[in-house]
């Protein structure tokens, strides 16, 4: 069983489509880890459209796969970029974000066959 993802809103949404699911998670898997990168390079440069960018275009594919955590981490960054608040304290809430994706990706990997 997955313990940072969930595919149930996928197969909700497909009718229970294992091709369908399989394309979703390769999608994560090639999509969300460059975004995270420019996540913290935005972060970083105090970046806030980058980064508002970067959060924005992973938020969608972290509901679907049921990313709660990481989903409400994301939606912490976007508010940063609107406020354009202190970069120290959203450092944190990054690393938390990017260990996230790190462990989905690991699982999913695993439990797909996808090397």
């Amino acid at each position: 069983m997955a313990l940072h993802y969930n595919l149930a809103k996928v197969y909700e949404i497909s009718s229970n489509d294992a091709d369908f699911a399989q394309q979703i998670v390769e999608l994560f898997l090639q999509e969300v880890p460059p975004e995270i990168e420019n996540i913290k390079k935005g972060i970083k440069a105090k970046d806030y459209k980058k980064t508002y960018a970067a959060a924005h275009k992973i938020k969608p594919t972290l509901d679907l796969l049921g990313m709660d955590l990481a989903f409400d981490e994301v939606n912490q960054i976007m508010n940063w970029t609107k406020v354009e608040g202190k970069k120290k304290e959203i450092l944190e809430v990054y690393k938390l974000l990017k260990e996230q994706v790190k462990l989905s990706s690991k699982e999913i990997k695993k439990n797909h066959n996808i090397e």
